[in-house]
């Protein structure tokens, strides 16, 4: 892997007249329509030509602020009234990150900007590649120390695709074509062929050799096989039926006709039983925010809006499988694992309403500052698929200097108590590290407390809170109003987390956990916020219109909160 010295430049926009020339008009964008600030132009000419193809989307029905979802057209009760609000549809894997992506390392805070030792960091229950991306991309310029970094997952899917992106930034040489490849292969279900060629020719020899080698060995093996690149290096531990199945992930299933996966993908994204649900949610959606979101779910291709989409036609392998059907929720989007109020911020040319667009430009300028630091650090990735449970079985003796372990640590999986069994022993000691910190986070015990404790007197103090901040345009005539079901979707953002989370921790023993496994929970968070998804700022307070429209349009509901923890032995 070729030396990045400085990382990629935020790309702007491209002119979107897909008619000029074979692959289109390929000058800057310096121009924009100015009915829906989507997509832009070098200049008039090419606005005209394109004015056949972009008037769908300009005069689409979902960009008028007089938008209505089919429901209240109709008069009718929405789906999802009288059930549960949160009934998932599609598949159960979890491939993007549904929580914004953060800095585990945070050295300016914890160990100092001019720390000179090494960092040793385990992901325990990774997910996807966000949270080591930002932790590597953001440690600071003058760090030269070695960087351990391990990740495990569960599902061998998640685990596939993170080996599959990290091969792909090892044998890279071009910083552009990496990184807009690993864009695509994490976030679109289409790619180029280009892409394809790149698995086949930088990657898969690389996973075959292995698998060559491996064919006599008994069922059920444990290997490891490391690959180094200079002073870097990818280390994979799988069982021998897992390295057998990786090559799959590099194939895509010949036996489809050509129509095929994306019928398999909208089935889910766009299934017709479940447009009250969409459309529930595109009520916090602004107009043409409404319709970027409608596009993504439609074709599946990460790219700003006016860019052209021909040349991507090929299934993801990473992501598509040969069984048939769309592995994720229909709901789930790459905007869910970061921060969208940093997006929004981010300068995509004069196409300011062009979320996604903004969102590539987004990745691009994170992808590149991550492969600058992997490409100058010394840096040892080792991928393992476990459950957490077996981690100790697996590390041995290792500690680390940071651990985060996403939600296992909630009720609903193995708790706070095994959570602090398992990783307590796998944190560096205050002696060797008084920075050391175990992050843990809890996803739905702030819903779960306040499900089974719901009362009037609280349901009272919300709904009066939230007024503030919606105020009613009059009163609701009927339990469909779309008034009312935007005013209930952002109820959670006013709840009060705190004192519902305080519940939880003494429900299930937060304290006892403490003395028990002689750690405990850190004050102050010197990784990450403990409410990085909640209202900061009060009503009236400068700004808070515009961070309360940002927070209410994500897909978190503000109550996720994060605990830190320490060894005190």
């Amino acid at each position: 892997m070729a030396t990045i010295t400085a990382p990629g430049r935020l790309q702007t926009s491209t002119c979107a007249n897909r008619y000029a020339g074979q692959q289109g008009c390929r000058l800057e964008g310096k121009f924009t329509c100015k009915d829906c600030f989507l997509v832009s132009y070098c200049g008039p000419v090419c606005q005209k030509a394109h004015w056949v193809d972009h008037k769908r989307d300009c005069k689409s029905p979902l960009s008028k602020s007089t938008w209505q979802p089919r429901w209240a057209l109709e008069h009718r009760t929405p789906a999802f009234v009288g059930g549960s609000l949160q009934v998932s549809f599609g598949g159960r894997k979890f491939l993007w990150g549904n929580m914004p992506a953060f800095d585990l390392v945070n050295l300016g805070s914890n160990e100092g900007m001019y720390y000179t030792g090494h960092l040793k960091l385990l992901f325990g229950a990774s997910g996807d590649l966000r949270n080591v991306v930002k932790t590597v991309a953001f440690l600071p310029e003058d760090f030269h120390g070695k960087v351990f970094v391990t990740l495990n997952n569960r599902d061998f899917t998640i685990v596939a695709r993170n080996i599959i992106m990290l091969l792909v930034i090892f044998t890279s040489q071009e910083l552009n074509e990496t990184v807009t490849s690993v864009i695509h292969l994490w976030y679109s279900a289409f790619i180029k062929d280009s892409h394809i060629g790149l698995l086949n020719d930088r990657v898969r020899p690389l996973v075959e050799a292995v698998c060559e080698k491996i064919g006599a060995k008994a069922p059920g093996s444990t290997l490891g096989k490391t690959w180094m690149f200079g002073s870097r290096s990818l280390r994979v531990v799988l069982r021998k039926e897992e390295w057998l199945l990786l090559p799959s992930y590099l194939q895509v299933p010949h036996s489809w006709p050509k129509s095929r996966p994306q019928e398999i993908r909208t089935a889910c994204t766009v299934a017709e039983e479940r447009r009250d649900y969409r459309e529930r949610r595109m009520l916090s959606q602004s107009p043409f925010h409404r319709l970027c979101i409608d596009k993504f779910r439609r074709d599946g291709i990460l790219m700003p809006f006016g860019s052209p989409r021909e040349e991507f036609s090929t299934p993801n392998p990473t992501i598509f499988e040969e069984t048939g059907g769309w592995p994720m929720k229909d709901s789930a989007d790459p905007f869910d694992g970061w921060d969208l109020g940093e997006i929004l911020q981010v300068y995509h040319g004069p196409a300011k309403n062009d979320i996604y667009g903004k969102l590539h430009c987004f990745l691009t300028n994170t992808l590149s500052r991550f492969c600058g630091r992997v490409s100058k650090l010394e840096t040892h990735f080792e991928l393992l698929n476990v459950g957490a449970e077996s981690l100790p079985d697996y590390l041995k003796d290792r500690t680390f200097s940071r651990i985060e372990v996403s939600n296992v640590s909630d009720a609903g999986y193995i708790g706070i108590a095994k959570t602090l069994q398992i990783f307590r022993r796998l944190l560096d000691s205050p002696h060797d590290n008084p920075h050391a910190t175990l992050v843990t986070l809890f996803m739905n015990a702030v819903d779960e407390t306040a499900n089974a404790r719901q009362d009037v007197e609280s349901v009272k103090a919300e709904m009066t809170q939230l007024m503030k901040y919606l105020p009613p345009s009059g009163v609701p005539l009927w339990n469909g109003d779309p008034g009312l079901m935007n005013t209930s979707l952002a109820r959670p953002l006013v709840r009060d987390a705190e004192n519902l989370f305080d519940r939880y921790m003494e429900t299930h023993r937060f304290k006892e956990a403490e003395n028990h496994f002689d750690v405990k929970m850190k004050e102050p968070h010197t990784i990450i916020e403990k409410w990085p998804t909640r209202l900061k700022l009060r009503h009236g307070e400068q700004g808070w219109e515009d961070e309360f429209k940002t927070k209410h349009s994500s897909d978190h509901s503000g109550s996720e909160r994060y605990v830190e923890w320490k060894r005190i032995d």
